[in-house]
């Protein structure tokens, strides 16, 4: 029988999200493919340090062994390397004892047609175009912004921070905003508060959270893994259908935020997520510096429309 992943929440993400190749992307921009491929045979045997990515994939499979008689996340590698250069990154996945034994190595086509076939829930990448090929290919997907100077602290759970509209919901809200106005769109979500919010993006990844979240709510061995947190522009009276929304998900958010169009920036800061994700570049560029922060692109047909 062949293994499924179908039960599983299953992270992609690109060797250079998850190790630190920037030095490597910079010899292949500005001297070619041979010159690449040569540095990375010459340097198998160097171990590559840690990408913006590395933290919460450590913390995400780590929660595997928090249940020995259930397997929660399977990380999938999903690489534009050929298989001769991919030597090095599998020699880091060992030196740091990843539990990742699958890999899509594309030979520099692009990585959105194998999404489907590993049922991914999560692809994390640095490059532009494979994110937003897998966005509009109906996966949620992040641009990952290079890692702040504490990505690296060790944190007793799970914490992943979201954008509310074009994120975990759909960005039907925020289009009626950028077009109409603030009056527009408190009279739109006043007037529809009753009426659940399509799903956005992250909207299954949230829904995957929730579900190993609440594996763990009656153990008296564990305190809940995953901790999440909404952190939204909305604010009253906007606030009433996010909260009915969720609730119609049966998905229990753990803190929420509702900013009003306050800077994010101190409560991300206070929080301390693993990721946060955003489809404001705006926001993202503020929060950046302080946490982990990933750009969720909106749908290309949307951009066009």
């Amino acid at each position: 029988m062949p293994v499924s992943l179908d039960r599983l929440l299953v992270v992609g993400i690109s060797s250079r999200a998850l190790f630190d190749l920037e030095v490597e992307e910079a010899i292949f921009r500005t001297q070619g493919l041979e010159a690449y491929r040569q540095h990375q045979l010459d340097n198998e045997g160097e171990i590559l340090k840690l990408g913006a990515g590395f933290a919460l994939v450590r913390a995400l499979l780590k929660l595997n062994a928090l249940a020995p008689d259930q397997r929660f996340v399977e990380v999938v590698i999903m690489s534009r390397n050929s298989t001769e250069t991919s030597m090095r990154i599998f020699n880091s996945i060992k030196h740091y004892d990843l539990d990742i034994t699958r890999a899509v190595l594309s030979g520099g086509a692009s990585l959105a047609p194998y999404l489907h076939a590993f049922n991914v829930s999560l692809f994390l990448s640095l490059h532009e175009d494979d994110v937003q090929a897998a966005i509009d290919s109906g996966t949620a997907a992040a641009l990952l912004y290079q890692k702040p100077a504490n990505a690296y602290e060790e944190l007793d759970q799970i914490r992943i921070a979201f954008d509310g509209d074009a994120v975990i919901f759909s960005d039907e809200s925020e289009r009626i905003y950028q077009t109409q106005g603030i009056e527009a769109f408190e009279n739109h979500e006043r007037e529809n508060a009753l009426k659940p919010l399509p799903e956005g993006p992250f909207a299954r990844l949230l829904k995957a959270l929730s579900f190993i979240q609440n594996s763990f709510k009656n153990s008296a061995a564990h305190k809940a893994p995953i901790r999440t947190a909404l952190v939204t522009a909305r604010s009253s009276p906007a606030h009433e259908r996010v909260i009915r929304t969720l609730r119609a998900w049966d998905v229990t958010i753990d803190e929420t935020f509702f900013m009003g169009g306050v800077s994010k920036s101190d409560v991300l800061a206070a929080f301390k997520p693993h990721m946060f994700f955003d489809d404001q570049p705006g926001h993202c560029d503020r929060a950046s510096p302080l946490v982990q922060t990933g750009r969720v692109p909106l749908k290309a047909e949307v951009k066009d429309s």
